[in-house]
């Protein structure tokens, strides 16, 4: 694996072996000292033409942690809001002896044109480019979706294990996310089922070829009218995506599409409640839903970090297939 630009480059074999190593470096993370010596040496820049804190923050603890020297290099404020090109800007980072490059990028397609022009050597891994994919996301999803679904007797029993079997409903702003793409992806590669519920105007034109099952009724979803459900993911409502009203209101869409605590209750006493932040409190879901004792937001946090060095150090250790 030269670089990590798509959930669907994975397939079954290396997306578990991705997450098994992430339940190791999970487990050194446990750990007083929590740096490992692996990437010593090694260069990752993380190149980000969009806003961001988790994953920024994410991808930068992540490297640190295996002591891998770090570049923070954001858009804003730098020689691209001056009108240096991508090509140029790839350019100067490869003069730098840029190892890995991690991308953020408004514009889908991004990461894939930097992996394949020629203008960096290093590997590239997608961080979120428009409303393509969020890869490591996916990643850091499906690893927490099976720590808590596939247990063995004990923690870290579900190494090797994939999600077959398991049903997973992706709720909300299915047109615009990014991330329902790639845990559709990753999700379906690990045997998984999905559900997208959102409502007409915001599921994406052609879903009916994807690998999943489509509802606009929530509660429907919820009651398990189709098969008990393992986890519900919410999505971000992407306002600043959006150039037209999509549902007629924001009360409307909380009331229809929103995850309150009486779809909560509805739900199998053992599903998980997910979210990849931030959040839109009492929009896509409530306080009581987010804060719950299923919900898993802040866990997904701290799994990106583990998911994050797993991905870092499959491409540079050299020790990738």
């Amino acid at each position: 694996m030269k670089h990590l630009l798509s959930a669907g480059d994975l397939d079954r074999a290396a997306a578990i072996s991705v997450l098994d190593v992430a339940e190791q470096m999970a487990a050194t993370q446990q750990r007083e000292i929590k740096k490992l010596p692996t990437l010593r040496g090694r260069t990752v820049v993380n190149l980000f033409f969009e806003d961001s804190t988790r994953t920024r923050i994410s991808f930068e603890a992540a490297a640190k942690r295996l002591s891998a020297d770090v570049i923070n290099f954001s858009a804003r404020g730098s020689s691209v809001s001056k009108g240096e090109s991508l090509k140029d800007t790839a350019m100067t980072l490869e003069a730098m002896g840029a190892d890995a490059v991690v991308v953020r990028h408004m514009v889908s397609g991004a990461p894939h044109r930097l992996a394949h022009a020629g203008w960096i050597h290093g590997s590239i891994v997608n961080a979120g480019d428009g409303t393509h994919e969020h890869p490591t996301q996916a990643l850091l999803d499906a690893f927490t979706l099976r720590r808590h679904l596939i247990k063995e007797g004990t923690e870290g029993g579900s190494v090797g294990a994939d999600l077959s079997g398991k049903r997973i409903a992706i709720v909300g702003d299915v047109l615009h996310s990014r991330v329902a793409r790639s845990n559709l992806l990753l999700l379906s590669t690990l045997g998984a089922e999905v559900v997208l519920v959102a409502p007409p105007t915001l599921m994406p034109v052609g879903v009916e070829s994807w690998a999943c099952t489509t509802s606009y009724d929530l509660d429907s979803v919820v009651r398990g009218d189709h098969g008990d459900l393992d986890a519900v993911m919410m999505l971000r409502i992407q306002q600043e995506r959006m150039n037209d009203a999509y549902f007629p209101s924001a009360r409307e869409y909380s009331r229809r599409y929103g995850l309150d605590a009486r779809r909560v209750a509805a739900m199998p006493d053992h599903a998980l409640v997910l979210h990849p932040g931030p959040m839109n409190r009492g929009l896509e879901i409530s306080a009581e839903a987010a804060d719950s004792p299923r919900s898993t937001i802040v866990e997904q946090v701290a799994n990106g970090v583990s998911v994050r060095m797993a991905v870092l150090y499959l491409l540079l250790s050299g020790e990738a297939s």
